[in-house]
Parts: C-alpha cells; sequence; structure tokens
C-alpha cells in the first residue's frame, strides 16, 4: 500500500470530515485509482464509519449530460438525494485524464443538471446538512496544466494535500477576527479598483475540513454593495472552457459588463439566473506550497497572494441573500509577478503585492506557515 495514500486517507478522514464511530459516509470517487478508494474504506472503517461508495466517470457522465431531459435528471437527482440524506459524512475525489471532457457539452444540458442534480443535491443538502471534503485527485492532465512532469506534480500534491492543516488554522483566526469588524474592503489592481462592504455577514476559515488542499477565509459582500471593475488574472476553467482575462464591471451589486477570452459562454453563465450576476463569495488564499495558477479552482482559489470573488451562489455560512445555480470561483493574483495589488479594510492597507503587512496577520505570510 502506498504510505502517501494512507496518509492521505487519514487526512480526509480522521481530521476533515473527523468521523465518528456510527457515522455513514459517503465516497463520491471519479476516475480515482481503485487503491486509494479501498484505502479510504478501510479508514473510515478502522474510525468507526460506515462508507457507502458511489462510482462515476467523466467520459459517462458527458453522455449522459448530451442527451439529459429534464425527466431523466430529476430522477438522478432524487436518486442523489437519497444517498446524501442517509449519509453524515461526505468525501468527494475527483480525478479526469482530460479536465476539458464536458467542454462541447450545451449549455442547456448543463442548466438542467445543475437545476436538478447539483443545486438541490450539493448546494442545498450536502454543504449545509453533512460533514464533507472535496479533492481533485493527480493526474497527467493537471501536471501539463500545472507545467511540471508528473512525477513532480505528484510530489507537490501529497506535499500539499497533507500539510499541517491543523497549524494553519490557529494562524487563520486574526483575519477572520479582522474581516467580521471590517465593512468597507476595496481591491486594487492592474484595471481593478473595486469596493464593497462585508458588513454583519460571516467569516469562514477554511482549513482543511471542506476542501483539500486548503487554505482561505471567505466571506461575502453585502449584495448591492459591489461597485467598480475588477480584471481576473488566473485562467478560469468552466464547464470544460477556458476562460483568459475575465473583466467585469459593477453597479450596485450587478454585473453590467463581462468580457474574457470566450465572451460568449461568459455571458451564457452570467444569464444562467438572477443571481448569477451578483457576487455569493469573496475569499483571500494564503497556502504557502500553491504559487501559480493550474486551472483547478481547488488549488488555484488557494494561491497565496490571491483573492477570489465568486459570481453566483452564496454559502450559507456566510449568506447575503445570493441564490443562483451558479457558483463560479474566479481569482486574481496579486503578487509582483502577476502585477501587484492592494487591499484595504476601512481603508487600512492589509496586504500589498500579496503579502500581510500589519503584525497580526504576519503568520498567515508564506514562510511563516511552510
Amino acid at each position: 500500500m502506498d504510505s502517501r495514500y494512507q496518509k492521505l486517507a487519514e487526512t480526509l478522514v480522521e481530521y476533515s470530515i473527523e468521523v465518528e464511530p456510527g457515522e455513514k459516509v459517503l465516497v463520491e470517487a471519479t476516475e480515482i485509482p481503485r487503491e486509494f478508494t479501498t484505502t479510504l474504506i478501510r479508514t473510515i472503517h478502522e474510525a468507526g464509519g460506515m462508507p457507502v461508495v458511489l462510482l462515476k466517470d467523466l467520459r459517462i457522465q458527458r453522455e449522459l449530460l448530451r442527451c439529459a431531459s429534464e425527466a431523466q435528471m430529476e430522477l438522478v437527482g432524487r436518486a442523489e438525494t437519497a444517498y446524501i440524506e442517509g449519509v453524515q459524512g461526505y468525501i468527494g475525489a475527483r480525478g479526469s485524464s482530460n479536465v476539458s471532457e464536458l467542454g462541447d457539452v450545451p449549455a442547456d444540458r448543463m442548466k438542467i443538471y445543475e437545476s436538478h442534480v447539483w443545486k438541490p443535491v450539493h448546494i442545498d443538502r450536502r454543504v449545509p446538512n453533512t460533514k464533507w471534503v472535496v479533492l481533485r485527485w493527480p493526474s497527467g492532465s493537471m501536471a501539463q496544466l500545472s507545467q511540471m512532469s508528473t512525477e513532480r506534480f505528484e510530489d507537490f500534491y501529497f506535499d500539499v494535500c497533507t500539510m499541517d492543516y491543523a497549524r494553519m488554522s490557529k494562524a487563520m483566526e486574526p483575519l477572520q477576527a479582522l474581516m467580521e469588524t471590517t465593512d468597507r474592503v476595496r481591491l486594487v489592481a492592474p484595471d481593478t479598483d473595486l469596493t464593497f462592504s462585508i458588513k454583519g455577514i460571516p467569516a469562514i476559515l477554511c482549513d482543511g475540513h471542506r476542501n483539500i488542499p486548503d487554505g482561505e477565509v471567505y466571506t461575502a459582500p453585502v449584495r448591492e454593495s459591489v461597485n467598480g471593475t475588477i480584471r481576473y488574472n488566473v485562467p478560469s476553467l468552466y464547464r470544460g472552457v477556458t476562460h483568459e482575462g475575465i473583466r467585469l464591471r459593477f453597479e450596485k451589486g450587478r454585473i453590467v459588463e463581462g468580457s474574457s477570452s470566450a465572451t460568449d459562454h461568459l455571458t451564457q453563465v452570467l444569464d444562467a439566473d438572477e443571481g448569477a450576476r451578483y457576487i455569493g463569495e469573496f475569499a483571500i488564499g494564503f497556502n504557502p506550497f500553491i504559487t501559480c495558477p493550474m486551472k483547478d479552482i481547488l488549488f488555484d482559489e488557494k494561491i497565496a497572494g490571491s483573492i477570489h470573488l465568486t459570481p453566483g451562489n452564496a454559502y450559507k455560512e456566510a449568506n447575503n441573500g445570493n441564490q443562483s445555480q451558479i457558483h463560479w470561483d474566479l481569482v486574481l493574483m496579486m503578487d509582483p509577478a502577476s502585477g501587484g495589488g492592494e487591499l484595504y479594510f476601512d481603508d487600512r492597507l492589509i496586504r500589498k503585492d500579496g503579502r500581510f503587512v500589519i503584525d497580526e496577520l504576519e503568520g498567515l505570510n508564506p514562510e511563516r506557515l511552510k
């Protein structure tokens, strides 16, 4: 048995969702090595839990979605709801040999899936009602996107996914406290000058109990408070389509103008429903091992020195009232190599060029977390 598999399984089972005796845990494994899935099953059993496994394959999923009907997806939604409502924990381990496998699924069919499966099963039930964690599995396509050899990428992957998240969690607490006493936020970077309020909305620690890898604190803007322009500098892969240079302009919280290297697709996403043109999440990323984009949002949204501002649905834990079937994390890196940038809380400079510059947040800079 690969010792790295065992260490990662223990991180997920014992730390991330903290399986207790008698709890039922759904393992949703998409194109994951059989050996890791069996390691997860064994580790859940050893913690006293009861594992249930749902296996998926993206090529099969693509074919189902390309011919999706309302009745078909309603049936899938009911079946997967039964799984979620029957368990206390969820581990979503997601792999793919082709990150663009769903890229040619028509937008109207994706909307049917998101309306009848993704939102009711995951957003409405799994997220608020279970202990859950999701992770991507390393693959050759991920290594290519990160411009690493397969071996080097796998070493990086297991290092970042099994880091000391408990230690990171302690260092995050001052940022959480500061965000919960802040009203006005301003982001300044190349082609970016954006303001909004986060007053009265909780700040949530992401310390390995929801995503692996992890390393962010998130909240949400007051829904109608976002004004100005932001240009994201991290490529985004969404519904199988890659977007470069996404630029959004806001008036009273609403996205009134948007462009990217795939503007037509961007517009389709933003027009999915009314909530898709409002922001549901604002987060600050600081994982010290993640320093460059790899077109995988579970990694990119944690990049050290980054923020992400998310069109679409707000999380229940930091709820600004925005509802949508969309939740699209878009990332802005603010380190010097990416053009730099400044983050202000109530007109106080908090972070400059990706580094925290106030004493109480120094512990979140990369050299302190490694």
